[in-house]
């Protein structure tokens, strides 16, 4: 615990050079440091220049200057950590942004740890759990859907949300324990029935941002997908269009693809997380090369929740296209078939597909801009809810989130149903403590510090 009084200093733009550096100090003794380095230009001394404003002079150690800066002072409870807060933007070579920071450590500041100035101001009360996701989301953003699920008004339409369900169930436990500690005094807000009204309408506001999660995972954590078929359908073209680039090989030839490539890509609001695979075939005529590359096709198929099968349009449909259906059939993934090379003349009988496809697309990546609208369309309406202004309205978008709503709801509704018994509120009191309970794990007011660890791990250092 020692280590949250430390002053912890790290560089908070990428590594490289650059036109700009920025060097963030945070902590009890950033002022001192501050004032030992920084000489400001001019007449004034550190410790009258103003918070929040930027000032132009010099980081000087032992009577030699190091680099001319531009440093902003915030004084703690009004910074990002919530503690004193040093800010310096010294020139973005690799060596001067380290003999920098060097300066900072060697005047008793330690180095930060990933994550940590953002732990902090989550310790501080400046930031809850659920806007700490968020901003490691944005970090991580791979489109604009992304950002703005992340932006601040998405955080804090969740932290509204979260914080009227919970001065809810607060209202209705305060009332259920003046009735048990008075019984003859006739106190609290809530009668049984008026009671149970309350906490249904409680389960309904849980339920309803639950279900949020659907949409927010699609576009945060986004969807494993495989793009699937027998070899020279058009896989590879598929995976270059969806990913903006050539990625994949493509050739004419049959089993060029030997290996598993994958990349992240938005389309549309969904983020995929999209792999291409070896072409599946059947015959005698198969080097171990390839025998290894179809292994590791079938093997992702069964790991991914979304399979994108291509069937060559100017082909007919044969034993080996009802192989591969047969295959996918049994796997537990949403499915979308691809009829490609639509621009071709179609001898594929698409009948035969069955009726184990969620969506079937007939397009052909030549046509880019028609065959990109066609997928986008057909993926948010699978993975995302369009009633949901996003941005505007409250959505949870990872397995916590949704694990610790799940919990909160479970012990509502057996309260709910205890009530609708007949049992007394003094027994439903202990589900009602547990949902509520299970909320607080949602914003960080009672989570494991095995948690809170986790979370700041995937942060970068500098933030």
């Amino acid at each position: 615990m020692a280590l949250l009084f430390d002053t912890i200093a790290a560089v908070s733009t990428p590594p490289g050079k650059g036109g700009v550096a920025v060097i963030r100090m945070s902590g009890e003794q950033a002022d001192r440091i501050g004032e030992s380095l920084f000489s400001p230009k001019g007449n004034l001394t550190y410790r009258e220049l103003k918070p929040r404003v930027q000032y132009y002079g010099y980081i000087v150690r032992c009577g030699e200057v190091i680099d001319d800066v531009l440093l902003v002072r915030y004084p703690a409870p009004k910074s990002y950590t919530g503690e004193d807060t040093v800010e310096i933007s010294c020139h973005g070579g690799t060596l001067i942004t380290r003999t920098v920071l060097e300066a900072l450590l060697t005047e008793g500041a330690r180095a930060a740890e990933p994550g940590e100035f953002t732990r902090r101001a989550f310790i501080n009360g400046k930031l809850t759990l659920t806007e700490t996701e968020a901003i490691g989301s944005l970090l991580d953003a791979h489109g604009s859907w992304q950002i703005k699920l992340s932006s601040e008004p998405s955080r804090r339409r969740l932290n509204e949300r979260i914080s009227a369900i919970r001065e809810r169930l607060v209202r209705a436990m305060s009332s259920m324990y003046a009735r048990i500690d008075y019984p003859d005094e006739d106190l609290g807000d809530y009668g049984d029935g008026e009671l149970l009204s309350e906490l249904a309408a409680v389960k309904d506001m849980l339920l309803s941002l639950k279900n949020t999660y659907r949409t927010g995972r699609a576009i945060s954590e986004g969807i494993t997908a495989a793009i699937v078929g027998k070899p020279n359908v058009g896989k590879s073209s598929f995976y270059n269009m969806l990913v903006g680039e050539d990625a994949a090989i493509v050739t004419s030839l049959a089993g060029t693809t030997r290996d598993v490539l994958e990349k992240s890509v938005s389309v549309g609001k969904v983020m995929l997380r999209l792999c291409d695979t070896a072409g599946i075939r059947h015959g005698e005529n198969l080097d171990a090369v390839e025998q290894i590359g179809m292994n590791k096709s079938r093997k992702m198929m069964e790991k991914c929740e979304l399979l994108f099968t291509i069937f060559d349009a100017s082909r007919p449909f044969d034993d080996e296209d009802e192989a591969i259906i047969d295959s996918i059939c049994k796997l537990n993934s949403t499915k979308i078939a691809v009829i490609n090379k639509c621009d071709r003349e179609c001898v594929f009988d698409k009948e035969r597909l069955g009726s184990g496809f969620d969506r079937v697309l007939t397009l052909s990546t030549l046509n880019e801009a028609e065959a990109i609208s066609a997928v986008t369309e057909a993926l948010e309406e699978l993975f995302t809810d369009g009633k949901i202004a996003l941005g505007k309205e409250a959505v949870i978008s990872s397995a916590r989130q949704h694990a610790a709503l799940s919990r909160s709801l479970d012990f509502l509704c057996a309260a709910c149903d205890a009530l609708e018994l007949g049992i007394s509120q003094d027994a439903v009191s202990s589900d009602v403590e547990r949902s509520l309970g299970a909320l607080g794990e949602l914003d960080g007011r009672a989570v494991s510090e095995e948690i809170v660890q986790d979370i700041f791990s995937r942060f970068c250092v500098g933030k």
